[in-house]
């Protein structure tokens, strides 16, 4: 047999392989008389993407109960190619009008929606030609999970959001309080919003493990569990949808926007990580340099790396980099230390002494959470590929080394406008492959025709226009 017929049998391999993943995904999101009981009183199953702004859409499927019921959407290509601003096509995407994709919901992401009796909600996986379409960022997620786990690696991870809740009045914003960080009145005075917020965020199986208000005036800050990497990303999305959807029944805006008052502080979503081994987190080493692991510390080594060109992805828009300044806890400098708050990955210390989690801080909720996600795994896989090795940490505000100090450990201030991250992520050869041509041509695309028109915005004409969009 010639190389050609090889390659050609490996093809049909691959097809029928994909075949067979596509046929099993539509048998998980059957619905049959034994499961029904899942789908009590939801008349209507929205089924959501999150396209390359981060907003996200969904279509909703009317529920009547056939047995063997699958549950899917068609969209068009084009979904993937639309910026934040309008609902128009970015030619330069690589992608039109013509050409339909279909969104199958994922029944494992399931959940009833408490705030919007009748209707639930799933995740969708975007499918085109019988397999996963090139341009959809759940699998690129999915294709990342799977690269880190020829490294017998999985990755845990859960966002950790910073919102404000805001009242409008005569077209005037304004913050619900005035009240200073972790502030007790705060809490009194939204107690009911986030107490219904939290119990719609428990009635989705998110477990919330802490609440406090923020610095800024009526900001807040909700905690939930980490989970794998598809289910953080989901959980996220839910997040957002949760919080302002509640926040409105109240007659309150919630914004995830990243700097919406010049003067206070600006909404982070700092990603927060863990490496395991089957059942094991395998990030801690007490026996290693600073207790990390090995392989660990290569990760982490790999996302510092690459950091510069994530940007692009983790902070998309021009008012990212609003937040991201010195002194502020955001993250400017690509730095890393022990629960320094300044330094762009934080490691997180324990009282048991065993670190166990790691925190990315240059990430907000503009970044689509499985595109964040997935960009992150690919640096963190290419540092335990190529061996990167960590340097020392960082145990001060880097703003205060002087500069043969910021020489000597390696520091540099992190792109500080859009247009510098993304011709960063342009030059990134490891992130560009992990992402394919057409999902990175299309992306870039998106967020440079968004650069042409907010980067000319004025700071209070960028929030008017983006304050409930994120």
């Amino acid at each position: 047999m010639d190389e050609i017929d090889v390659l050609e049998d490996e093809d049909q391999s691959v097809e029928i392989k994909e075949q067979k993943e596509i046929k099993d995904m539509e048998r998980s999101i059957s619905i049959d008389r034994r499961n029904v009981s899942l789908l009590k009183d939801v008349k209507f199953i929205r089924i959501l993407w999150c396209d390359n702004a981060n907003i996200i859409r969904g279509k909703a499927v009317y529920l009547n109960f056939p047995e063997n019921l699958k549950y899917y959407v068609g969209i068009s290509e084009a979904q993937q190619a639309i910026p934040v601003m309008y609902d128009g096509v970015i030619l330069e995407s690589g992608l039109s009008a013509v050409g339909e994709v279909y969104l199958m919901a994922d029944m494992s992401s399931f959940t009833s929606i408490p705030y919007s009796p009748g209707h639930g909600r799933a995740m969708g996986d975007m499918i085109k030609n019988g397999k996963t379409w090139s341009n959809c960022p759940r699998g690129f997620l999915k294709k990342m999970i799977k690269e880190a786990a020829k490294m017998n690696i999985s990755i845990k991870g859960a966002f950790e959001n910073e919102f404000y809740l805001l009242k409008k009045r005569d077209e005037e914003i304004s913050p619900v309080d005035n009240t200073p960080f972790a502030s007790t009145y705060s809490m009194d005075l939204n107690k009911e919003v986030i107490g219904d917020i939290v119990d719609s965020l428990v009635d989705q199986n998110m477990e919330v493990q802490q609440y406090y208000p923020e610095s800024g005036p009526g900001q807040q800050e909700i905690t939930i569990g980490y989970a794998g990497a598809i289910r953080a990303c989901d959980n996220q999305i839910a997040f957002r949808e949760t919080v302002r959807a509640v926040a409105s029944k109240h007659g309150l805006i919630a914004s995830f926007l990243p700097k919406i008052f010049q003067n206070n502080p600006g909404n982070g979503c700092h990603l927060h990580l863990s490496l395991w081994n089957e059942n094991k987190n395998i990030l801690g080493d007490p026996e290693n340099k600073y207790m990390i692991s090995k392989g660990s510390s290569q990760f982490i080594a790999g996302i510092l790396h690459h950091l510069p060109a994530l940007m692009a992805i983790t902070t998309p828009i021009p008012n990212s980099y609003r937040r991201i300044i010195p002194n502020s806890w955001s993250g400017a400098f690509q730095c890393w230390g022990i629960d320094n708050r300044e330094a762009a990955i934080r490691i997180i210390s324990e009282p048991d002494g065993i670190v166990k989690n790691f925190e990315l801080k240059t990430l907000d909720a503009s970044s689509n959470p499985y595109l964040a996600f997935g960009a992150v795994i690919a640096a963190g896989i290419d540092g335990i590929k190529n061996e990167m090795e960590l340097e020392d940490p960082i145990q001060e505000n880097p703003e205060n080394l002087k500069k043969e100090d910021s020489i000597d450990y390696k520091i540099r201030r992190l792109p500080s406008k859009l247009d510098e991250a993304i011709n960063e992520l342009e030059k990134n050869k490891v992130i560009l492959d992990a992402m394919g041509y057409e999902l990175s041509k299309a992306y870039i695309a998106v967020k440079k025709t968004e650069l042409e028109v907010l980067g000319n915005l004025k700071p209070n004409e960028e929030v008017e226009l983006l304050l409930e969009k994120y």
